[in-house]
């Protein structure tokens, strides 16, 4: 349904996009997981037409983005990271003029508003101004202006950025209700890990490039350990002593050591014995996506930068509505 082949996109000396590969099945749930600046916005703006790729091929149901853009366009919903409903008009309104604007038959328009409205739960608000809605109806009435022409693939950046993690959770019962419903193939963009726990497979992207993609199972069993975190008033002491002992060099991260290990229940009574009362609190867990993230980059995904961008589009918002 979506195909990618060495796709590059640069802004003058940024290389946004590095030459990336993929397929997405139909039917399947893709997610690209990033930081802000991976290149998750600028491949799904190249897929959807909205830029120009310089190198590389793309094709959206058989269509190639460069060659068939109408085609393209026809076949794809997009629901963008920034609200862009009109909140001045009523839900039915703004669905109204979706479809006119995407050439919906006359005779089915009330119809698909209709369904769409019920598959959001959304139906009993159609009369209501958008303005009135909270952040999270809001969301879903993007989602079914983006159904309404019945593509093939629904293209989702950041869907749930800015809402609260309850809303975040709502939102995806109604996407995947909405895929299991519709047979809908859905890409969408994530720094979110509990979102991408969602997908059926992953691409995680840093600096424009892929540098791995699977399901979430496996990705995270590619780290064939359970992680170890650690707290403790002696940290200094205990990280040396795990090095020494255990040949094992912990993972710093603030007031934590996470000390990754084949076998975490039979791994901590050595512990215990070894660091006496060194150890504050302890906690035993299996890899999950953002372990998967530190090990292939050093690094954790950068949620500060996130929430700081989920502030400043709070506070754009905000100025709109004044």
């Amino acid at each position: 349904m979506i195909h990618v082949d060495s796709l590059k996109k640069s802004f003058g000396a940024t290389e946004a996009v590095k030459g990336i590969s993929f397929d997405v099945e139909k039917g399947e749930i893709f997610g690209l997981l990033g930081p802000n600046g991976a290149g998750k916005s600028t491949t799904i703006k190249i897929l959807v037409t909205l830029l120009k790729s310089d190198g590389g091929d793309a094709a959206i149901n058989h269509h190639d983005v460069q060659k068939e853009q109408n085609q393209v366009r026809k076949s794809v919903g997009i629901i963008f990271q920034d609200p862009s409903l009109d909140d001045r008009l009523t839900a039915w309104e703004n669905l109204y003029f979706h479809s006119k604007l995407y050439h919906v038959p006359a005779k089915e328009i009330e119809g698909r508003i209709g369904a769409s409205l019920e598959l959001v739960g959304l139906s009993e608000r159609k009369k209501d101004l958008v303005y009135t809605f909270s952040g999270g109806m809001k969301r879903r009435l993007e989602i079914a202006r983006g159904i309404i022409h019945t593509p093939q693939v629904l293209f989702l950046d950041e869907p749930t950025i800015g809402l609260d993690p309850q809303t975040r959770k709502y939102i995806w019962q109604y996407l995947v209700s909405l895929r299991d419903k519709q047979d809908l193939t859905m890409l969408l963009t994530t720094h979110y890990m509990e979102e991408a726990e969602i997908c059926d497979r992953v691409a995680i992207m840093d600096h424009g490039e892929i540098i791995a993609l699977d399901t979430p199972e496996n990705l995270k069993k590619s780290i064939q350990s359970d992680i170890i975190t650690l707290v403790s008033d002696h940290q200094e002491e205990l990280f040396e002593l795990i090095e020494e002992k255990f040949g094992i060099t912990p993972d710093r991260d603030g007031d934590f050591l996470k000390v990754p290990v084949p076998d975490g229940k039979t791994f901590l009574p050595h512990l215990f014995e070894a660091a006496g009362g060194r150890i504050t609190s302890v906690d035993l867990k299996k890899p999950s996506l953002e372990d998967v993230f530190i090990k292939l980059t050093g690094r954790k995904i950068r949620e500060e930068e996130a929430s700081s961008t989920d502030r400043m589009r709070v506070s754009v918002r905000r100025r709109k509505k004044r």
